[in-house]
């Protein structure tokens, strides 16, 4: 479980590193474009991935994200039918 964890958090950090550097970090992106789609939805994740792929923009872009986490958020989970949380709470 340890070894998941680290490899997770060092995929994480390598994947911001390498994503400010110009020509790779744009093709990174384009790459990572359906994750990031997935991840923060249809219109968020085009404009993330667009700002991504943008040289000089992305590259300003993806240096403050190393600093302060990311600007686009994730969407949020999707809520459970009503049903269900009161089934729950019951338990």
């Amino acid at each position: 479980m340890r070894r998941r964890i680290v490899r997770a958090g060092g995929w994480r950090l390598a994947k911001r590193l390498i994503k400010p550097i110009p020509i790779i970090g744009s093709l990174f992106a384009v790459a990572l474009a359906g994750y990031e789609i997935r991840k923060k939805g249809l219109i968020p994740g085009a404009v993330h991935v667009g700002l991504d792929v943008t040289p000089v923009v992305g590259t300003a872009k993806n240096v403050v994200e190393i600093f302060t986490g990311d600007l686009i958020p994730d969407k949020s989970e999707q809520r459970k039918p009503q049903s269900q949380q009161i089934s729950e709470r019951s338990l």
